[in-house]
């Protein structure tokens, strides 16, 4: 067996068993790298990725804090440290805010945000101790910029976006990076049913807005612009950087909604200026 000091960095990679995950595990070996790959099931790790020296396939379920601290502990009696934290496990919601029951919903955060807080917690005492890792919270363009059918989802996004923010602050002077990854469409299973879950409640009022989103979803499907294998490479040049960004958009899309939306908040600041600015109270009360 490989020791520990054969491998340049460690990842810890959740959502590893396909999609964007697997891409990236599937790097991070190739460049002769240790991955932690993480799935609910770790029989579908076997499966993917065969056994390899650099690797430890552990089953987790993210929602799981017993879990998340278990599979960290597994990680660092394998490898003995953590370098790089991937939370990339995740699904979508496809439907109307109205539309979506709140068993829904809260099945959403509980893995989207509520997972990702529990295995980021469980990751860096061993990050803090070292004074070196680099978090990467996998967001989307959805988190740059909410659309009718994917609110809720996207407003799980927002707060990976926001959590993400704050993380860089408090552990940049650690010596820890924090990065949120905003992917576009990437040609992956997401939009299929493994990963993406449609509200089966349909409102005819929202047919022009979240419904015509419901049948585009089926067009765009196995037929998004981002390249995957392109993807991970990216996660590759990110984790080299002496100096990584907070945000990386990933994908034409995404450059595009980030502009797009600039130039709506541009808009409307000036639009609402004098309004916004009415409500201090007056210079030198």
């Amino acid at each position: 067996m490989a020791s520990t000091s054969d491998f340049k960095r460690v990842w810890f990679v959740t959502g590893a068993a396909r999609g964007i995950g697997a891409r990236i595990v599937d790097a991070a070996l190739a460049q002769g790298d240790a991955v932690v790959a993480t799935s609910r099931d770790a029989s579908t790790l076997e499966q993917r990725f065969g056994a390899q020296p650099g690797l430890l396939a552990v089953a987790l379920d993210v929602t799981s804090e017993a879990q998340s601290a278990a599979a960290v502990t597994a990680a660092l009696g394998r490898f003995g440290r953590i370098d790089v934290l991937v939370n990339n496990a995740g699904f979508g919601l496809l439907g109307a805010v109205e539309e979506a029951s709140a068993d829904e919903v809260r099945r959403l955060y509980e893995t989207n945000v509520f997972g990702l807080l529990n295995v980021t917690r469980a990751v860096l005492p061993a990050m803090r101790a070292r004074r070196s890792g680099h978090v990467i919270n996998i967001s989307s363009l959805g988190g740059y910029r909410s659309g009718a059918g994917f609110g809720v989802y996207c407003s799980t996004k927002f707060a990976v976006e926001g959590l993400t923010e704050a993380l860089h602050a408090e552990l940049q002077p650690l010596g820890i990076h924090a990065t949120v990854v905003e992917p576009g469409y990437f040609r992956t299973e997401f939009l299929e049913g493994s990963s993406l879950v449609v509200s089966p409640r349909i409102v005819d009022d929202y047919a022009p807005t979240a419904g015509q989103v419901r049948e585009a979803a089926k067009r765009i499907s196995l037929n998004q612009p981002g390249d995957p294998l392109r993807l991970a490479q990216a996660m590759l040049a990110l984790v080299e950087s002496a100096t990584p960004p907070l945000r990386l958009p990933l994908g034409t899309d995404t450059l595009q909604t980030i502009r797009d939306k600039h130039a709506f908040v541009e808009r409307e600041t000036e639009t609402w200026e004098q309004l916004s600015a009415s409500t201090d109270f007056p210079k030198g009360t």
